[in-house]
């Protein structure tokens, strides 16, 4: 669903092919996806699989409300009918479209809806007990088979799709022959769009960097400065409260002492009183 003010939409991207390379960044925060908005990233993604991202995605898209924002679908969707239902539910929430790494007669139910989706090539996660977490189409068989899928999601009506550890050269050549964006995730330069997870771009996990990614931050070890603080402050907290240092009379809030000795003989006056009763 297109709302006012957003930088691009469906039909925006699709003219851009070929004339620049989108940046794309996928978020899991609103202060991330303001961020990325502040830093001027054409496209935004977030999760969109579990009841705890569905609820954040409404603020991600009140923290960047000019940015194009896709929300990754669930895995497993049953039928046409429930990915519909997803499809609709992401965009009534701001969804700008919706990445979906199901089969193209999935996508296809979606697309016919009208309903902007984003299929999955190369080396798909979900579906690596086919074929290993590894680069996908060094080979001219296996090369072959990824044009064809490729076909396969176009003539589905996806609008684009994330290529995934696919080589630099069969990228290129695939983006050229296909009208819909393909979007970059180490493989190469030659796609429509780069994309990066901002976990990789801000290096806040403790893994060795997957090898197409590149951290521009240490944010695990400014996390991990900061868990230490939170200890320490906790500690001393803890300390002052045990040996009488806190609270001090600075802390305190103070009462006239006539207004308290009157406040004394009424108290004691009524449970005086409620004791002759």
């Amino acid at each position: 669903m297109l709302r006012p003010g957003k930088k691009y939409s469906v039909y925006d991207l699709r003219r851009l092919k070929g004339r620049r390379c989108l940046i794309h960044v996928h978020v899991k925060s609103p202060e991330e996806a303001a961020a990325a908005e502040a830093a001027g990233i054409d496209l935004l993604s977030c999760s969109f699989d579990s009841p705890a991202s569905q609820a954040r995605l409404p603020l991600l898209v009140a923290a960047a409300p000019n940015s194009f924002i896709s929300g990754a679908t669930p895995h497993g969707m049953a039928s046409p009918e429930e990915a519909i239902r997803v499809g609709f539910r992401a965009l009534e929430l701001g969804a700008s479209s919706v990445y979906c790494s199901s089969s193209p007669w999935i996508i296809e139910a979606m697309a016919r809806e009208g309903i902007p989706v984003v299929g999955h090539l190369g080396m798909v996660p979900r579906h690596a007990t086919w074929t290993n977490f590894r680069a996908i189409g060094k080979t001219a068989a296996e090369a072959r088979e990824l044009y064809l899928q490729m076909k396969r999601l176009e003539s589905a009506g996806a609008y684009a799709a994330e290529l995934e550890l696919v080589p630099h050269t069969l990228a290129s050549y695939l983006s050229r022959n296909t009208s819909m964006l393909l979007m970059s995730l180490g493989s190469g330069k030659g796609c429509d769009s780069q994309f990066l997870f901002s976990d990789d771009i801000l290096g806040d996990y403790d893994e060795r960097i997957p090898r197409h990614a590149k951290a521009y931050r240490n944010f695990l070890e400014a996390y991990q400065r900061l868990q230490e603080e939170r200890i320490a402050a906790f500690r001393e907290y803890a300390e002052d409260v045990a040996t009488g240092r806190f609270p001090e009379a600075s802390h305190l809030v103070s009462m006239d002492e006539a207004e308290y000795r009157k406040a004394i003989a009424a108290i004691e006056g009524d449970e005086a009183a409620a004791e002759i009763r």
